[in-house]
């Protein structure tokens, strides 16, 4: 309520403190909210697991439950960076210069990803599909229609592109967080791959602490990731309490826990763009270490 009554003032102050207050907000809802709720992290009840991950996953978020459950809970974490199954090449868009991809791509999400689920609709049964259809509808139109009554905007077009740069406003950091955490670490081939605990340390990697990433995306996306993978039916601030006794696990075993800055990993790919998410050649066994 507060970043929309502040997009009522015809002042540049208060005008922009509104365009953050809902760009935060509606990445709350839909990267951690959804996040959490396809793991099924937010409740104990399978029944109101269901309900959370359709509110903000179809509602928030735009895009189909189902689809995102399965691709992102049993995809990606059931096979992290197995060649072909999990290994996060749905992030990469190889026709695509770098600094397009890094810098100006991220606005479009908005955009695309409810076009994207409209196009995975077509696998999933009609009913299904028919809500998803109706809570997406639901959910933008609420959005447009909060923005002229309560905002104040004069013509569809400001309020559409209000939406715009809410919607988009940590678009960056959130296409940047899913491709530093993964691509560049050690990739396998699904019949090489190690046993699950050495898999996780070896193929994920965990950033440091950031107020407002920690905030909008959560603890499991961000300085807790690696134990996310290893517990992704944990909460945010179960990840965040077992942080220490994992990583002196880990290091007692030998095996990697990886860290590194976001600054680190932007200038990575940004010199490695190339190597990393466009020539991504066929892989048979174990690289990266």
């Amino acid at each position: 309520p507060a970043g929309f009554l502040c997009l009522r003032s015809a002042h540049a102050a208060p005008f922009l403190a509104g365009i953050v207050i809902l760009g935060v907000v509606h990445h709350t809802l839909t990267v951690k909210g959804s996040h959490l709720a396809s793991h099924n992290a937010l409740t104990e009840s399978k029944a109101w697991g269901k309900v959370w991950a359709i509110f903000f996953i179809e509602l928030c978020s735009a895009f189909t439950a189902e689809q995102a459950t399965y691709n992102h809970v049993k995809l990606h974490h059931g096979y992290t960076n197995i060649i072909g199954l999990g290994d996060s090449s749905t992030w990469k868009l190889p026709f695509l210069n770098c600094y397009v991809y890094m810098f100006l791509a991220p606005l479009a999400v908005p955009v695309i990803t409810p076009l994207v689920a409209l196009d995975l609709l077509r696998s999933v049964k009609l009913k299904t599909a028919l809500r998803t259809i109706c809570f997406m509808s639901l959910g933008l139109y609420s959005h447009y229609w909060i923005l002229l009554h309560v905002s104040g905007f004069q013509s569809a077009w400001s309020a559409l592109l209000c939406m715009l740069v809410t919607r988009s406003l940590l678009a960056h950091p959130y296409i940047h967080v899913n491709i530093f955490q993964h691509i560049g670490l050690p990739m396998f081939a699904a019949d090489r791959k190690p046993a699950r605990i050495r898999l996780m340390s070896l193929g994920v990697l965990n950033l440091p602490r950031n107020a407002l990433l920690d905030w909008s995306f959560g603890h499991s996306l961000i300085s807790c990731h690696v134990e996310h993978h290893l517990f992704p039916g944990l909460s945010d601030n179960m990840c965040l309490k077992i942080k220490p006794i994992v990583s002196r696990y880990l290091r007692e075993k030998r095996l990697p826990y990886n860290e590194d800055s976001y600054a680190s990993r932007l200038r990575l790919f940004l010199q490695k763009y190339e190597e990393l998410m466009v020539h991504a050649p066929p892989i048979t066994e174990l690289v990266g270490i």
